[in-house]
Protein backbone atom coordinates (compact mmCIF):
# COMPACT_ATOMS: atom_id res chain seq x y z
CA UNK A 1 0.00 0.00 0.00
CA UNK A 2 2.51 2.25 0.80
CA UNK A 3 4.29 1.72 -2.66
CA UNK A 4 1.13 2.49 -4.11
CA UNK A 5 0.68 5.60 -2.59
CA UNK A 6 4.32 6.62 -3.13
CA UNK A 7 3.73 5.80 -6.96
CA UNK A 8 0.54 7.95 -6.75
CA UNK A 9 2.50 10.49 -5.39
CA UNK A 10 5.17 11.34 -8.23
CA UNK A 11 2.21 10.83 -10.92
CA UNK A 12 0.87 14.47 -8.76
CA UNK A 13 3.98 15.75 -8.61
CA UNK A 14 5.13 15.34 -12.65
CA UNK A 15 1.92 17.22 -13.43
CA UNK A 16 3.01 20.07 -12.15
CA UNK A 17 6.54 19.72 -13.95
CA UNK A 18 5.43 19.27 -17.22
CA UNK A 19 1.50 20.87 -17.04
CA UNK A 20 1.80 24.71 -17.68
CA UNK A 21 -2.12 25.10 -16.77
CA UNK A 22 -1.50 23.21 -13.43
CA UNK A 23 -2.37 25.81 -10.73
CA UNK A 24 -2.91 23.85 -7.13
CA UNK A 25 -3.17 20.57 -5.71
CA UNK A 26 -6.45 20.87 -5.01
CA UNK A 27 -7.11 21.31 -8.85
CA UNK A 28 -4.79 18.54 -9.90
CA UNK A 29 -7.33 16.21 -7.65
CA UNK A 30 -10.40 17.11 -8.52
CA UNK A 31 -10.48 18.10 -12.02
CA UNK A 32 -7.32 16.16 -13.53
CA UNK A 33 -8.77 12.82 -15.64
CA UNK A 34 -5.26 11.45 -16.34
CA UNK A 35 -4.73 11.25 -12.38
CA UNK A 36 -7.73 9.90 -12.04
CA UNK A 37 -7.69 6.93 -14.27
CA UNK A 38 -3.81 6.47 -13.16
CA UNK A 39 -4.82 5.76 -9.45
CA UNK A 40 -7.56 3.66 -10.58
CA UNK A 41 -4.77 1.75 -12.23
CA UNK A 42 -2.61 1.73 -9.44
CA UNK A 43 -5.41 -0.03 -7.30
CA UNK A 44 -6.53 -2.40 -10.03
CA UNK A 45 -3.08 -3.52 -10.74
CA UNK A 46 -2.02 -5.87 -7.53
CA UNK A 47 -5.20 -7.12 -7.41
CA UNK A 48 -4.60 -8.51 -11.10
CA UNK A 49 -1.08 -9.91 -10.01
CA UNK A 50 -2.86 -11.73 -7.01
CA UNK A 51 -4.42 -13.68 -9.90
CA UNK A 52 -7.86 -11.97 -9.57
CA UNK A 53 -9.69 -11.23 -12.85
CA UNK A 54 -13.18 -9.76 -12.41
CA UNK A 55 -12.51 -7.34 -9.45
CA UNK A 56 -9.70 -5.32 -11.04
CA UNK A 57 -11.53 -5.21 -14.61
CA UNK A 58 -14.70 -3.75 -13.13
CA UNK A 59 -12.35 -1.18 -11.14
CA UNK A 60 -10.93 -0.51 -14.80
CA UNK A 61 -14.56 0.03 -16.54
CA UNK A 62 -14.91 2.38 -13.61
CA UNK A 63 -12.40 4.12 -14.45
CA UNK A 64 -12.68 4.28 -18.01
CA UNK A 65 -16.46 5.40 -17.66
CA UNK A 66 -15.57 8.29 -15.44
CA UNK A 67 -12.78 9.47 -17.35
CA UNK A 68 -12.52 8.47 -20.76
CA UNK A 69 -9.27 6.47 -20.43
CA UNK A 70 -9.46 2.85 -21.11
CA UNK A 71 -6.01 0.81 -18.72
CA UNK A 72 -5.69 -2.61 -18.82
CA UNK A 73 -5.15 -3.44 -14.95
CA UNK A 74 -2.46 -5.95 -16.57
CA UNK A 75 -0.54 -3.48 -17.94
CA UNK A 76 3.05 -2.49 -16.58
CA UNK A 77 3.03 1.33 -15.76
CA UNK A 78 6.35 2.71 -13.95
CA UNK A 79 6.44 5.83 -11.49
CA UNK A 80 5.95 9.53 -13.48
CA UNK A 81 3.51 8.50 -15.31
CA UNK A 82 1.64 11.70 -17.24
CA UNK A 83 -1.52 11.23 -19.13
CA UNK A 84 -2.47 15.23 -20.39
CA UNK A 85 -6.11 15.52 -20.96
CA UNK A 86 -5.99 12.38 -22.06
CA UNK A 87 -9.65 11.43 -23.73
CA UNK A 88 -9.59 8.13 -25.94
CA UNK A 89 -6.21 6.81 -24.49
CA UNK A 90 -6.04 2.99 -24.87
CA UNK A 91 -2.82 0.69 -23.06
CA UNK A 92 -3.17 -2.72 -23.45
CA UNK A 93 -2.86 -5.83 -21.29
CA UNK A 94 0.51 -6.72 -21.67
CA UNK A 95 2.27 -3.00 -21.86
CA UNK A 96 4.99 -2.05 -20.29
CA UNK A 97 5.65 1.24 -19.40
CA UNK A 98 9.17 2.87 -17.99
CA UNK A 99 9.28 5.91 -15.74
CA UNK A 100 8.09 9.00 -16.73
CA UNK A 101 6.40 8.58 -19.66
CA UNK A 102 4.02 11.12 -21.12
CA UNK A 103 0.52 10.37 -23.14
CA UNK A 104 -1.38 12.91 -24.97
CA UNK A 105 -5.32 12.35 -26.11
CA UNK A 106 -6.37 9.78 -28.23
CA UNK A 107 -2.91 7.73 -27.85
CA UNK A 108 -3.51 3.98 -28.69
CA UNK A 109 -0.88 1.43 -26.81
CA UNK A 110 -2.62 -1.97 -28.61
CA UNK A 111 -1.87 -4.95 -30.74
CA UNK A 112 -2.23 -5.94 -34.13
CA UNK A 113 -5.16 -8.91 -33.75
CA UNK A 114 -2.67 -11.77 -34.79
CA UNK A 115 -0.29 -12.36 -31.78
CA UNK A 116 -0.83 -13.83 -28.65
CA UNK A 117 1.20 -13.62 -25.19
CA UNK A 118 3.14 -10.63 -25.27
CA UNK A 119 1.21 -8.99 -27.81
CA UNK A 120 1.34 -5.14 -27.02
CA UNK A 121 4.59 -2.32 -27.19
CA UNK A 122 7.00 -2.28 -24.64
CA UNK A 123 8.25 1.64 -23.81
CA UNK A 124 11.16 2.92 -22.13
CA UNK A 125 12.24 5.43 -19.89
CA UNK A 126 11.31 9.38 -20.88
CA UNK A 127 9.26 8.84 -23.47
CA UNK A 128 6.68 11.43 -25.02
CA UNK A 129 3.83 9.75 -27.58
CA UNK A 130 1.60 12.82 -29.08
CA UNK A 131 -2.23 13.17 -29.58
CA UNK A 132 -3.26 10.48 -31.63
CA UNK A 133 -0.23 8.12 -32.55
CA UNK A 134 -0.65 4.25 -32.58
CA UNK A 135 1.68 2.22 -30.93
CA UNK A 136 0.86 -1.43 -32.29
CA UNK A 137 2.28 -5.04 -31.64
CA UNK A 138 4.79 -6.46 -29.49
CA UNK A 139 7.80 -3.99 -30.10
CA UNK A 140 10.22 -1.94 -28.03
CA UNK A 141 10.57 1.75 -28.16
CA UNK A 142 13.22 3.11 -26.87
CA UNK A 143 14.67 5.59 -23.94
CA UNK A 144 13.94 9.33 -25.11
CA UNK A 145 12.06 8.57 -27.92
CA UNK A 146 9.23 11.03 -29.05
CA UNK A 147 5.94 9.77 -31.56
CA UNK A 148 4.69 12.73 -33.08
CA UNK A 149 1.22 13.37 -33.32
CA UNK A 150 -1.02 10.75 -35.67
CA UNK A 151 1.96 8.45 -36.01
CA UNK A 152 1.25 4.64 -36.61
CA UNK A 153 4.58 3.31 -35.27
CA UNK A 154 4.48 -0.60 -36.08
CA UNK A 155 8.41 -1.30 -35.95
CA UNK A 156 10.91 -0.86 -32.72
CA UNK A 157 12.29 2.76 -32.33
CA UNK A 158 16.09 3.16 -30.86
CA UNK A 159 16.82 5.39 -28.24
CA UNK A 160 17.18 8.92 -28.61
CA UNK A 161 15.05 9.16 -31.71
CA UNK A 162 11.93 11.11 -33.01
CA UNK A 163 9.42 9.45 -34.74
CA UNK A 164 6.33 10.87 -37.19
CA UNK A 165 4.41 9.90 -40.21
CA UNK A 166 2.06 6.89 -41.26
CA UNK A 167 3.90 4.63 -40.88
CA UNK A 168 6.41 5.90 -38.61
CA UNK A 169 9.87 6.30 -39.62
CA UNK A 170 12.43 8.11 -37.45
CA UNK A 171 13.19 11.41 -38.85
CA UNK A 172 15.86 12.20 -35.75
CA UNK A 173 18.42 9.98 -34.24
CA UNK A 174 20.83 11.50 -31.47
CA UNK A 175 19.78 15.30 -32.02
CA UNK A 176 20.43 14.74 -36.26
CA UNK A 177 17.77 14.98 -38.46
CA UNK A 178 18.13 12.11 -40.92
CA UNK A 179 18.58 12.68 -44.81
CA UNK A 180 14.99 12.36 -46.72
CA UNK A 181 14.18 12.96 -50.19
CA UNK A 182 10.91 15.13 -48.59
CA UNK A 183 9.74 17.22 -46.56
CA UNK A 184 9.10 15.16 -43.02
CA UNK A 185 6.37 15.80 -40.87
CA UNK A 186 8.03 17.66 -38.00
CA UNK A 187 5.68 17.31 -34.74
CA UNK A 188 3.37 20.17 -34.21
CA UNK A 189 3.26 21.15 -37.56
CA UNK A 190 0.77 18.87 -39.45
CA UNK A 191 1.22 20.22 -43.47
CA UNK A 192 -1.71 19.24 -45.52
CA UNK A 193 -0.71 16.06 -47.07
CA UNK A 194 -1.41 16.78 -50.60
CA UNK A 195 0.88 19.72 -50.90
CA UNK A 196 3.43 17.23 -49.09
CA UNK A 197 2.52 14.94 -51.90
CA UNK A 198 3.19 17.86 -54.58
CA UNK A 199 6.55 18.94 -52.96
CA UNK A 200 7.66 15.22 -53.54
CA UNK A 201 6.64 15.03 -56.91
CA UNK A 202 8.41 18.67 -57.42
CA UNK A 203 11.63 17.18 -56.06
CA UNK A 204 12.02 14.30 -57.81
CA UNK A 205 10.61 16.38 -61.01
CA UNK A 206 13.81 18.31 -60.63
CA UNK A 207 16.07 15.17 -60.38
CA UNK A 208 14.86 13.65 -63.44
CA UNK A 209 15.11 17.04 -65.35
CA UNK A 210 18.58 17.25 -63.65
CA UNK A 211 19.58 14.12 -64.94
CA UNK A 212 18.06 14.46 -68.58
CA UNK A 213 19.90 18.13 -68.85
CA UNK A 214 23.38 15.86 -68.12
Amino acid sequence: MINILSMIKQDTNVIFERDPAANGLLEVLLTYSGLHAIIFYRLAHPLYNLGLRTIPRIISQIGRFLTGIEIHPGAKIGPGFFIDHGMGVVIGETTEIGSNVTLYQGVTLGGTGKETGKRHPTIGDNVMISAGAKVLGSIEIGDNVKIGAGAVVLEEAPNDCTVVGIPGRIVVKDGEKLEQDCADLEHGDLPDPVQEMLLCMNTRIKKLEKQNNN
